[in-house]
């Protein structure tokens, strides 16, 4: 097992993505924090993951207020006094072209997808410091690094995060903490259900490899930066899209 008696947190896990990855990472031997704001879907993923044998607890939080987060990773000290692997899932999406996207919106998605992942690593950064050691992986996307049409707030919160990604990796190396984000392509979540089938073809026909990704596709890789077969690896951005962007 590649992840033996590593303690992960992983944020937005109650479902798509997120629960995927911690089916993954507790697989490979990791105890799994899921944090979620709706703590009965997380619950419920609580006891799926248990029946695969996976120690695991789920913790309810908004990623978007530093005192929760904190709360939430004292919890964690004190049920198993260390954290080695973050992996910041968490995200919403309000869409709406530039003219028409309100204030409450841009804040709303910014707070949650950057300021939230800022907060998760300011908090648990100061563990990994002092255990000289951890994973910090960043879920970030493809159209934060191309732009997308009525995803101003999204793509710019997601372009922040692949900037956070390269300055944590910077400030924490010299302490052996690897910093990395996956930036998924068109991924079949719920969070990805409710675009109209015309978006989905045009996004299809965009793909060499032809298909949507899958949860899992994101989870294998994050098990890859989350072990120490990732080593070497810090600040980088792996793009997991089926060759929808190439650059």
């Amino acid at each position: 097992m590649r992840l033996k008696d590593k303690v992960s947190l992983i944020t937005g896990a109650a479902r798509g993505i997120g629960r995927e990855i911690a089916f993954v990472l507790g697989r490979e031997g990791a105890k799994v924090l899921i944090c979620d704001i709706n703590i009965e879907e997380a619950l419920k993923t609580k006891e799926d993951l248990e029946k695969q044998f996976i120690i695991v607890e789920a913790i309810q939080a908004d990623v978007s207020k530093y005192s929760e987060v904190e709360q939430m990773v004292n919890k964690i000290l004190d049920k198993f006094g260390k954290v080695d692997i973050l992996v910041n899932n968490a995200g919403i999406r309000k869409d709406n072209l530039i003219l028409r996207m309100n204030e409450a919106d841009w804040d709303k998605v910014i707070d949650i997808n950057l300021k939230g992942t800022f907060n998760c690593i300011k908090a648990v950064s100061k563990v990994m410091l002092k255990q000289k050691y951890g994973k910090i992986i960043n879920i970030a996307s493809i159209v934060g690094i191309m732009g997308n049409v009525g995803q101003a707030n999204y793509s710019a919160s997601k372009a922040g995060v692949i900037a956070l990604t390269k300055t944590a990796a910077r400030e924490l190396a010299s302490r052996n903490i690897n910093v990395n984000a996956i930036a998924p392509g068109f991924i079949s979540t719920e969070m990805t259900k409710d675009l109209s089938a015309e978006v989905k073809q045009k996004m299809l026909a965009q793909i060499p490899l032809g298909r949507f990704g899958l949860p899992e596709d994101v989870a294998k890789v994050c098990l890859f930066l989350a072990s120490d077969e990732s080593s070497y690896v810090t600040g980088q951005t792996i793009i997991v899209d089926g060759g929808m962007l190439m650059y």
